[in-house]
């Protein structure tokens, strides 16, 4: 095979830079992939400070937190008992107090190369983890078959099993979850790729990565002698380490590698399209930078380096071995491709490799930037990123991000912990980008603590605490609509409202529709050219406060409002934490509750406004994930008000709808409830 990519115009280096700037459209810019890192990033590090010993400890991982954002990428999570560690030999047990710690033994010496069997060494009180243990050979070892088993089922009753996730849905995003345990250690299988880090990635970035040990994900070898107990070694978070540490011409061609195998590659034929997946594409990449065999990965050359990539991943094909980075002995290929299917595999990869460059035609993503250049060979190309995107786009992003923020405050002692923890990340130095995710970090727990606060001395009763706790909630809660959107606003509203000022309330919810109706807000949708004429070239402070909103999050074991408790307590039994409520929704909701108090004729009037919005919306204001708890809020007022057969049909709609929420059971009852009231009458 020829060493350099076929020519199939004269202007390679033309089409590699129209190819970038197409790409940069596709997959983002190298500030946009900036925004989204960081922003996963700081909400993790503050996660893992905040969590404590003997919690389950979450990272996302996978193409999401690698920065993409394709119509593909999923959202990987894995999981982790934090008082549980690996250890690789018994000489490591000094460093834990296993008073604290539960020690578990990587025993390797049986299984295939990338897998070990679990050996647990000191006693647990994690009841999966109890059940999920089979005895070997006088030892007792986790089974990574029962203990998947066990956490799926206990997480989510609907799930499929995907290798060693489980993969659902929520908030209409895919997702994968993996149950797992974490080394401080690095496997000494995975030895070698110290000492072959010899041009990339940086020494630091090597040490960070080893210094982070690795984890165990609950499959085993189907070939080995023990697969249903054996546990794969999962090298998750030196992988995304080593996608930051990529410039972003090289990101691109891992971008471009997973829109090929999409969208050519895996439209080959059925009997081949599942060969290969996008973790071989990201090993390709890996191998082609750190054997240097593009010396200049940049704009002119992303086409060349492109191809270098797939004649790689043919040549493995060709010999039916796909090394793994970390451990190259661990053939990735082993199950999947060999045989007939890989043969066919073969000669279909190599009449794409026969056409050049030109087999990229045939992706539907980026064969208008190829016929672009093929058309004006002479077009001049801006390749600088800087005027790639304008304010407005990073905005967006950033915005995005923001609204991806939460915080899950279960218990005031964990809020105290997380405010001085956000207070110790105020102080040090951080990127624009991380200021605004502690920021909106910071606002999401102000939001929530009043209403732990009221919820706690409701019960106490005592006069003196109330007062002050009252005092204190509502000085924080208008800190943070300071600090956060126009949708925060809303949050003092439903605190007003919970304590009878009824008054009060409704004067924040007049506040919040005016901002709510101006022509540049950004929430689902916004007028770019209003937008910028009203907040652009402002700091990020005044623009989220006067032009962006968001949906309203109520984390489902608190008490925000009364009249949702069954809600809430439906998406709790059903596993999902968070209720998900459009702003202008929520804005009718607590208007009508509070009028009816002071005023029935108003009071019916923003019933008039929430049937409008809920019946008539195009999904402007009213996303269609969030219809169901839409058509709930509107058969709630309804029934309120006495009007038996609208409830009874908006609750029969927000059964049928995508249900995000997973409200299902408190609808079935309100609609059991308003039915027997009828009967009775």
């Amino acid at each position: 095979m020829e060493s350099s990519p076929p020519q199939i115009c004269e202007g390679l280096q033309h089409m590699s830079e129209s190819m970038f700037v197409g790409l940069c459209e596709i997959v983002g810019t190298s500030q946009q992939i900036a925004i989204r890192r960081e922003a996963e990033d700081i909400q993790e590090m503050v996660y893992r400070r905040v969590r404590r010993n003997g919690k389950i400890i979450t990272m996302m991982s996978g193409s999401h937190r690698e920065g993409f954002r394709l119509k593909e990428s999923d959202v990987d999570f894995m999981f982790w008992p934090n008082n549980h560690r690996v250890i690789m030999d018994m000489s490591q047990s000094e460093y834990y107090n296993t008073a604290n710690t539960t020690l578990i033994l990587s025993d390797s010496s049986e299984s295939p190369p990338g897998f070990t069997l679990l050996q647990l060494l000191t006693p647990t009180t994690n009841r999966a983890i109890q059940t999920a243990c089979v005895r070997m050979n006088a030892r007792v070892y986790i089974s990574s078959s029962i203990y998947r088993q066990l956490t799926f089922s206990a997480v989510n009753h609907n799930f499929t099993i995907h290798g060693p996730c489980g993969n659902g849905y929520i908030a209409g995003y895919e997702y994968d979850t993996a149950y797992c345990f974490v080394s401080d250690f690095w496997p000494p299988s995975a030895s070698s790729w110290i000492d072959r880090c010899h041009s990339w990635p940086d020494p630091e970035i090597v040490d960070d990565i080893v210094r982070n040990g690795c984890h165990f994900v609950a499959i085993g070898h189907p070939l080995g002698p023990h697969e249903n107990e054996e546990w794969r070694i999962s090298f998750s978070r030196a992988e995304y380490k080593l996608v930051y540490s990529m410039n972003h011409c090289q990101f691109l061609t891992y971008g471009l590698l997973k829109l090929f195998l999409k969208e050519v590659i895996n439209q080959q034929s059925e009997g081949t399209n599942k060969l290969l997946c996008s973790y071989h594409m990201k090993t390709t990449v890996f191998w082609a930078i750190q054997q240097n065999t593009l010396p200049h990965w940049c704009p002119q050359n992303l086409l060349a380096g492109f191809w270098i990539c797939f004649k790689l991943l043919l040549k493995w094909v060709y010999k039916g071995i796909c090394p793994n980075f970390f451990i190259p002995q661990n053939n990735l290929f082993l199950t999947k491709v060999h045989g007939s299917a890989q043969n066919r595999l073969f000669l279909q990869l190599h009449e794409l490799y026969k056409k050049g460059l030109a087999c990229l035609l045939q992706s539907s993503s980026i064969r208008s930037y190829i016929i672009h250049v093929l058309y004006s060979p002479r077009l001049f190309i801006c390749t600088d990123e800087s005027i790639m995107r304008s304010e407005f786009h990073y905005d967006v992003e950033l915005v995005t991000q923001f609204k991806l923020c939460f915080f899950m405050c279960g218990d005031i002692s964990q809020t105290t912990k997380a405010i001085h923890v956000i207070e110790q990340y105020v102080e040090s130095p951080m990127t624009h980008h991380q200021v605004v995710m502690i920021q909106k970090l910071a606002t999401s727990i102000f939001q929530r603590t009043p209403f732990l606060l009221q919820n706690m001395h409701n019960d106490t009763g005592v006069n003196k605490q109330m007062y002050i706790a009252d005092k204190q909630s509502c000085h924080m809660l208008k800190l943070a609509a300071k600090i956060g959107c126009i949708s925060d606003m809303l949050y003092i509203a439903m605190y007003y409202y919970k304590t009878l000022r009824y008054r009060e309330a409704l004067s924040f919810i007049e506040m919040t529709k005016v901002k709510l109706a101006q022509p540049y807000l950004m929430y689902s949708y916004v007028d770019t050219e209003r937008y910028t004429e009203a907040v652009g070239g402002q700091s990020w402070s005044t623009k989220i406060r006067q032009a962006v909103a968001e949906n309203i999050k109520l984390n489902d074991e608190i008490c925000f409002i009364s009249e949702l408790i069954p809600e809430q307590q439906s998406a709790l039994q059903n596993r999902v934490p968070i209720l998900y409520i459009p702003v202008f929704v929520m804005l009718h909701f607590l208007e009508f509750l509070c009028y009816r108090h002071i005023d029935t004729t108003l009071s019916q009037a923003a019933l008039d406004d929430l049937q409008v919005l809920v019946h008539h919306d195009q999904g402007r204001y009213v996303s269609d994930i969030f219809r169901d708890i839409s058509w709930e809020i509107l058969g709630i007022c309804q029934q309120m008000t006495g009007d038996i057969q609208a409830a009874l049909y908006s609750y029969q709609q927000s059964l049928i709808q995508y249900s995000v929420n997973r409200i299902q059971s408190a609808t079935q009852r309100r609609i059991q409830d308003l039915v027997q009231s009828t009967s009775h009458q």
